[in-house]
């Protein structure tokens, strides 16, 4: 087989994208990837309505799932990926993490790599207050981070304003700026975490780690504007602080593996990571559009082609987001 100089290996791989939603562009890097590799690639995808996924639409296949809360999930899609023959299988979102982490042995014993960290990374990755707690541990600046009710029993020992938000949220969800004690909720619908309230322009970056466990790209974009909690506009930047913050992140922290990313705001006092996701960030089509082609490595891997990991992407390449339509028989 022919592989672009990749080195020889597997020439059909198939993978399955979970709780593929609205995850187009992901699926388009993948069959970029495929095709620069002389791969032969399948992408299923599944989701709780995959009628309603655009990605789904967009996959060779689709499969309906139960939630990813729920206790009947990864069996059924253990079953789905057995059945299927999948060789990779890619988390996209938060809710389904820490269940496919703690039963990863499971799918491995199916023969299929499911690309997420260990449970307890994806566990303080989940949750803000050990985020915070860790970055502290690694002596990387992060906001200063209370529960809700130590703020609001003790108002007078904070600065204001702060920000309010889910100990566990994702996407922007029910996040909201108290310029005083006034304005925490009154009520706590889920655990809410308060942080120091930063000023400044916003990060994401994005960084691969191979199956060792070392991180091979570490690449910043400046989060220009944002919608929904996902980048609508942004640009590559080499940042040296922040990109040394990643180098750091990628030596201290344990059982990573394949693709997180996090977020930081840099201030006048410089960079202040704020939080860690441990899967593909929204943004990463334009960190694949820069030249740094997590989902080719993560192929590589799956085919056993040499890796082609690296560091070597271009900065100043922009992303202008715009809405597109898929269409097809109801």
């Amino acid at each position: 087989m022919e592989n672009g100089g990749a080195g020889q290996g597997r020439d059909k791989i198939t993978i399955m994208i979970s709780s593929a939603g609205r995850r187009g562009e992901l699926l388009q890097c993948f069959r970029a990837s495929a095709a620069e590799l002389g791969v032969s690639l399948t992408i299923l995808a599944c989701d709780l309505e995959p009628e309603w996924s655009a990605a789904c639409q967009l996959a060779d296949r689709s499969f309906a799932v139960p939630r990813a809360d729920s206790a009947d999930y990864v069996p059924a899609l253990l079953s789905l990926c057995s059945d299927n023959g999948v060789d990779l299988l890619i988390p996209t979102i938060d809710t389904e993490l820490l269940a496919l982490s703690e039963n990863v042995d499971r799918f491995r014993e199916a023969g299929i790599w499911v690309s997420v960290g260990s449970p307890s990374f994806v566990r303080m990755a989940r949750d803000k207050m050990a985020t915070a707690q860790a970055l502290g541990a690694f002596d990387i600046a992060t906001p200063a981070t209370f529960p809700l009710a130590v703020v609001r029993d003790d108002p007078d020992r904070h600065s204001w304003p702060m920000i309010v938000k889910p100990n566990h949220g994702s996407a922007g969800r029910l996040i909201s700026v108290a310029n005083s004690a006034a304005d925490l909720p009154a009520v706590e619908p889920e655990p809410l975490i308060v942080q120091q309230l930063l000023s400044g322009p916003e990060y994401t970056i994005n960084m691969f780690f191979d199956r060792t466990g070392k991180v091979r790209t570490v690449i910043p974009h400046c989060r220009i504007r944002t919608r929904a909690g996902e980048v609508e506009k942004g640009v590559t930047e080499r940042h040296p602080a922040l990109c040394h913050i990643g180098w750091e992140l990628g030596r201290s922290l344990e059982g990573v593996r394949g693709v997180i990313c996090f977020q930081a705001i840099v201030t006048d006092k410089g960079p202040f990571v704020f939080e860690i996701n441990a899967r593909f960030g929204g943004g990463y089509p334009l960190a694949h559009a820069a030249g740094a082609h997590f989902a080719r490595w993560l192929l590589e891997e799956a085919a056993g082609l040499e890796p082609t990991a690296n560091d070597d992407w271009r900065e100043d390449i922009r992303m202008l987001r715009y809405d597109a339509a898929v269409f097809g028989e109801a």
